[in-house]
C-alpha cells in the first residue's frame, strides 16, 4: 500500500537521524529530500530508489512548493511508498503541516515521522543548553522570517523580550538588524549574550558570540550567512565553558579518502568522529574475478598447502566468498598455518573463524618475509591469495628463500572512474586540507584524475599509511606531510589528528 512518510532527517549530523527514518529510508520506492538534510542520508536509500531535489536556498527554489506537494500526491497515487526527508522536525518551521494537508485534501495515507530539530540540537553542540535553571525554565522557538503575504507580523516583541525565555529564531541570518532593533526597542538590554550557529552538528559547524546590540556587526564581518539559527539568552554564556564539538581538531577540514569504497567506512568513521568533512574519492575499485574455477581448483588442493598467507581484507573477504560457494568453512584449513598483514586481515580472518598462526610487527611484505622464514617457511609449500596485481616482494622473496609459492588472484582491482570535479572546486576553495593514501595503488589512480601541481598550488597536505605508499608519492614529485608510525587506517587517521593538534595544518 503507498503511503508517504513526512521524515524529520534531524539538524545533518548522520547519527541524529532515527532508527524509524532509517528503516523506511531503506525501503522506499521514492526519496524526496530538501536543502538542509544530509545527502549522507541517501546511502540508506535503496539502490534503485527514485532520487528527488527539492531543496530551498536563500529563495532559490528548485521546486516551489505547490510542485513538491504535487509531486508528494503523485507519487503516491501511482502506488508508491514516498520517503519525504526533511531538515530538523518536518513540523518545526519544516512546512511538513502544509504538506500533511496536501496529502489529506488528496486522499493520500501518510505518517509523520519526527525529527531531532535544530533548535536543540545546534546549540547543544556548541555548548549552549537552551533551559537551565539558572538562566531560564522556558525556550521560545521564532521564526526569523515570517510569511511575506502577511499583512502585519504576529511576533509579540514584548513577550520576548521581556519573558526570560531562551529565544531560538530560526532562519534569522538576513533580519538580524531587525530582530535585534525590535527586541531591544521592547525593552531587552543591549548586553544580553547571542549566539549564531551556522551548519550546527555537521562538520561545517560554526559559532559566533557577541551581545544582542553587537551581534549584526559581528555576524557580518565574520561572514555569518544561511543556514544559521540565532540564539539570545543567558544560556548563552555558558558557550565557552560547555563547548565540546568545536574542540574537535578536524572540526571544518576537508579529508580526502582515496581507499576503495568497500574500504573506506573506517577511515572515514575516525576522521569523522574528530569533525573532519570527508570526501570519498575512490581510486581504485575492487571486482570479484569472472572466472572463480581456479579458486576453485585451489581450494580442492588446499591440504597440499603448509601456509596460506593474507595479505588484504579483500583477500579474505573474496577468498572465503569462493570457500561459501563450495559449501565449505573453516575446517578447510585444518592442518596448515596461516599468515595475515596487519590487524584488520587478522580480524576480518578471525571472524571467519581463523586465528593467524603469525602476524607480523610491522605490517609490510619485507616484514612478513622474515618472520616467515624465521619459522621454517623455506622449503615449505605457500599459497598467496590476493589481487591480480599486486607488489612481487612477498613471493619473490620467499621464493629465493626456497619455499615454493603459488600466487592465487581472487580479485582485481581497477582504477575507479570518479569524476574529479568536486574535489578539485574543494580544493581550490580551501575546504580540502588533507588527502589520504592507503596504498601505491590510490596513488597512481588519484593522480591519473587529478595534477599533483593543484595540491601543491594550494598547499593540500598529503598523508600516506607507509614508507611504500610515501615512495609512489614522491614518484609524483610530492612529498608526504604525515605518514603513520605502523602501518594501519586507525594509525594513519591518528596521524593526521596529531598533525591538526600540533598545529601543523593551521589556516
Amino acid at each position: 500500500m503507498s503511503k508517504v512518510y513526512l521524515l524529520g532527517a534531524g539538524p545533518g549530523d548522520p547519527g541524529l537521524l532515527t532508527l524509524r527514518a532509517k528503516d523506511i529510508l531503506s525501503r522506499a520506492d521514492v526519496v524526496v529530500y530538501d536543502y538542509l538534510a544530509n545527502k549522507a542520508f541517501l546511502d540508506f536509500a535503496r539502490p534503485d530508489a527514485e532520487i528527488y531535489y527539492v531543496g530551498k536556498k536563500g529563495g532559490d527554489h528548485t521546486l516551489p512548493q505547490d510542485k513538491i506537494n504535487d509531486l508528494l500526491v503523485a507519487m503516491a497515487a501511482s502506488g508508491k511508498t514516498v520517503a519525504r526527508l526533511k531538515g530538523g522536525d518536518p513540523f518545526v518551521f519544516g512546512r511538513g503541516g502544509e504538506e500533511a494537508e496536501e496529502l489529506v485534501a488528496a486522499g493520500c495515507p501518510f505518517e509523520v515521522v519526527p525529527g531531532v530539530t535544530s533548535a536543540v540540537a545546534a546549540p547543544a553542540y556548541a555548548g549552549i543548553p537552551i533551559t537551565h535553571r539558572s538562566f531560564c525554565s522556558s525556550v521560545s522557538f521564532i521564526t526569523g522570517h515570517e510569511d511575506p503575504t502577511k499583512s502585519e507580523s504576529s511576533l509579540n516583541w514584548k513577550a520576548f523580550a521581556t519573558s526570560g525565555s531562551t529565544l531560538v529564531f530560526f532562519m534569522g541570518v538576513k533580519n538580524l538588524p531587525h530582530i535585534t532593533e525590535n527586541l531591544m526597542a521592547a525593552g531587552m538590554p543591549g548586553d544580553t549574550p547571542a549566539a549564531l550557529v551556522r551548519w550546527g552538528t555537521t562538520c561545517r559547524h560554526k559559532s559566533l558570540v557577541a551581545t544582542v546590540a553587537t551581534m549584526p556587526e559581528e555576524a557580518a564581518k565574520h561572514g555569518f550567512t544561511p543556514p544559521s539559527l540565532f540564539v539570545v539568552g543567558g544560556v548563552v554564556s555558558l558557550h565557552d565553558t560547555l563547548s565540546w564539538y568545536e574542540k574537535r581538531p578536524l572540526l571544518g577540514k576537508g579529508v580526502v579518502v582515496t581507499r576503495s569504497r568497500e574500504q573506506a567506512s573506517d577511515l572515514v568513521r575516525l576522521l569523522a568522529e574528530q569533525g573532519a568533512c570527508c570526501y570519498e574519492f575512490p581510486a581504485i575499485e575492487i571486482e570479484p574475478l569472472l572466472d572463480p574455477a581456479p579458486v576453485h581448483e585451489a581450494i580442492g588442493k588446499l591440504y597440499n598447502y603448509d601456509w596460506v598467507i593474507f595479505t588484504s581484507v579483500n583477500g579474505v573477504k573474496c577468498f572465503f566468498a569462493e570457500l561459501d560457494a563450495l559449501r565449505l568453512d573453516a575446517r578447510a584449513f585444518a592442518g596448515i598455518q596461516v599468515a595475515a598483514i596487519g590487524p584488520a586481515t587478522a580480524e576480518a580472518l578471525a571472524a571467519r573463524g581463523i586465528r593467524p598462526d603469525f602476524l607480523p610487527e610491522r605490517f609490510v611484505a619485507e616484514s612478513v618475509v622474515e618472520g616467515l622464514l624465521a619459522r621454517g617457511v623455506s622449503g615449505a609449500k605457500v599459497l598467496i591469495p590476493r589481487a591480480r596485481e599486486a607488489r612481487e616482494v612477498l613471493p619473490e622473496k620467499l621464493a629465493a628463500a626456497g619455499a615454493d609459492v603459488a600466487v592465487l588472484p581472487v580479485y582485481d582491482t581497477r582504477p575507479a572512474d570518479q569524476d574529479p570535479a568536486e574535489i578539485v572546486e574543494a580544493v581550490k576553495s580551501g575546504e580540502i586540507r588533507y588527502v589520504t593514501f592507503t596504498s601505491s595503488s590510490t596513488v597512481t589512480n588519484f593522480f591519473a584524475r587529478l595534477s599533483p601541481d593543484l595540491l601543491k598550488e594550494y598547499k593540500v597536505k598529503t598523508a600516506c599509511i607507509g614508507p611504500i605508499t610515501a615512495k609512489t608519492l614522491g614518484e609524483y614529485g610530492l612529498r608526504p606531510d604525515v605518514v603513520a608510525d605502523s602501518y594501519t587506517v586507525p594509525a594513519l587517521a591518528e596521524a593526521v589528528i596529531a598533525d591538526a593538534v600540533a598545529g601543523g595544518d593551521a589556516t
